[in-house]
């Protein structure tokens, strides 16, 4: 059994492994970094705007409820 010979495939054996692992760091980092980025920020935050209509549906709705509430109360 020639000594420097099994050497020789071992160092071989070793670089091989050594740039798959290369690899696969570089993937997992690829990846890791790729999922800590924070999500999109959406343009509009918050409530929906409402328009001229909706507003006096829900004035009127409001007027209509708060009137019952008064003559619920008095009674």
């Amino acid at each position: 059994m020639d000594l420097s010979k099994v050497i020789k495939e071992l160092r071989s054996q070793k670089e091989r492994i050594e740039q798959a692992i290369a690899a696969l760091e570089e993937i997992r980092g690829a990846h890791v970094e790729r999922r800590q980025q924070p999500a999109p920020v959406k343009d509009r935050r918050g409530r929906k705007s409402m328009g001229a209509e909706e507003r006096k549906q829900v004035a009127a709705r409001m007027k209509k409820y708060w009137a019952n509430r008064r003559n619920k109360a008095k009674s």
